[in-house]
């Protein structure tokens, strides 16, 4: 029997904290695991990756050496965004993919992304890697171990596709995560004039945490827009598969309003198709892809979730509120940070005033992110009592998808299990302050009715 702790198997990536649940015995046995897995696909060969955690180098040697003891042909791209392990596994001869990574958690963090025959890889999945490891039921074999340089041919690739149409000068700000390597390399090559902001890799994250989910994250890179002439700011988080956006006044575009901005241009293209939207976003997102022409479709929260939705609809387009988009138009339909951000400079070059137009798409009032904390395995009870029990007499709608989302015809609340750690993600948003409190408020009464002592967020 295995020592290896099944925490770690999360739904959508394997995640652990270096030298307690995650170790590179724990490394290798995950490499030998999905070694197997791929070898069952009838694959040979797996490109590995990390981004620039201090733990990376021994985690990534140990992923590869287990894979190589299962059979399996590693090439090893080095330090990379998670995006570019993606990229990989599209124009190499390989579908299967491992990044080395710990996204945006704290540095003691780290842990694996996949691709297996050229799927992400989830829930059962993941779990089935878990069993594999506890059973001792691995392939075994002599794989060979290579390098490879990615780089010049991600950004080629890039490069080659999108185009601006004049000279921006722009702020790129990578909380010195690995992005850093590779943001301001690729932006200047595009023809922008950059601004770098912790662009030198520190798996230490010696300035602030690389999450631009966060508003704290950004002040850094709002005060920079705003001592010099830069028009616009990016963000990327740790691994590069997310993307932050700051206008020169100082104003964040969330991730669902990127999107629109990204639906406009992609439906002009692709008339008539889905733009996937996962459960967190904003309720405009809906008529706006309806006005452009498009079928708004609303999917669980998980860049895993969205990606296979993204397949079985042939969707070109995809977003998360947390900011993994995934473009399908004019590229491969994974989530790419460094992609989306070369994707909104070719939209902004074209336009007179930038800032205002981003500014301009459509807004309501709306909470960041809230957290109902609660005991292991709590969570997935309480929002199953909820969709079966809670009343919401004056709702236009209740989406039982991923939680529960509650649409009115003012607003919106949101009560989801979180995949990752006990807890219920709550999110409301309204079109004036009364509306978003009075929604609250229906959440409240409907959280109690079930659980009379949650210590509520709001």
């Amino acid at each position: 029997m295995s020592t290896i702790s099944q925490s770690i198997f999360k739904a959508y990536d394997i995640r652990g904290i270096v030298g307690k649940t995650l170790d590179a015995d724990v490394a290798r046995q995950i490499g030998q695991a999905f070694g197997t897995a791929a070898l069952a696909k009838g694959e040979q060969t797996v490109v590995i990756g990390r981004d620039g955690r201090l733990s990376g180098p021994e985690l990534a040697a140990a992923l590869a050496s287990g894979l190589q003891r299962a059979g399996v042909n590693v090439i090893d791209l080095g330090v990379v965004a998670t995006p570019m392990v993606y990229f990989a596994t599209n124009v190499l001869d390989a579908t299967s993919g491992i990044m080395v990574t710990g996204s945006h958690n704290p540095p003691d963090y780290n842990g694996f992304k996949m691709v297996l025959a050229g799927e992400a890889i989830y829930g059962d999945a993941i779990q089935g890697l878990y069993q594999t490891i506890v059973r001792d039921d691995f392939a075994s074999g002599n794989g060979s171990y290579s390098t490879h340089d990615i780089k010049q041919a991600y950004i080629e690739r890039i490069v080659g596709d999108v185009k601006t149409s004049r000279k921006m000068k722009i702020a790129v700000d990578c909380g010195n995560g690995v992005a850093g390597a590779f943001a301001p390399e690729l932006f200047r090559a595009m023809g922008c004039d950059v601004i770098e902001l912790f662009c030198e890799v520190d798996g230490n994250f010696p300035n602030h945490h690389p999450d631009p989910a966060h508003p704290e994250n950004l002040q850094d890179l709002i005060r920079c827009l705003k001592e010099t002439d830069a028009e616009i700011g990016l963000a990327f988080d740790g691994d590069g598969d997310r993307l932050g956006v700051v206008t020169k006044d100082g104003q964040i575009i969330y991730p669902d309003r990127q999107l629109m901005l990204f639906a406009k241009d992609v439906l002009t293209r692709h008339p008539g198709k889905e733009i996937l939207y996962d459960v967190k976003c904003t309720r405009h997102i809906g008529p706006w892809v309806k006005q452009h022409g498009g079928v708004p479709l609303m999917w669980k929260t998980g860049h895993s979730l969205v990606k296979a939705k993204l397949r079985e609809t042939g969707a070109p387009l995809g977003g998360e509120m947390s900011g993994h988009v995934f473009f399908k138009d004019r590229w491969y339909g994974f989530d790419d940070g460094l992609y989306a951000g070369a994707r909104l400079l070719e939209l902004l070059t074209r336009m007179d005033d930038p800032s205002a137009e981003l500014n301009a798409l459509p807004q309501a009032s709306s909470t960041p992110e809230l957290h109902l904390h609660l005991q292991e395995g709590e969570s997935f009870a309480l929002i199953g009592r909820l969709q079966e029990e809670a009343k919401f007499p004056d709702a236009e709608q209740v989406v039982t998808i991923d939680g529960l989302r509650v649409e009115y015809a003012d607003g919106f609340g949101l009560a989801r299990s979180s995949n990752t750690t006990p807890v219920v993600v709550m999110r409301f948003e309204g079109e004036s302050a009364e509306a978003l409190k009075r929604i609250q408020e229906e959440f409240r009464r409907a959280i109690l009715a079930v659980k009379a002592d949650a210590v509520l967020p709001f």
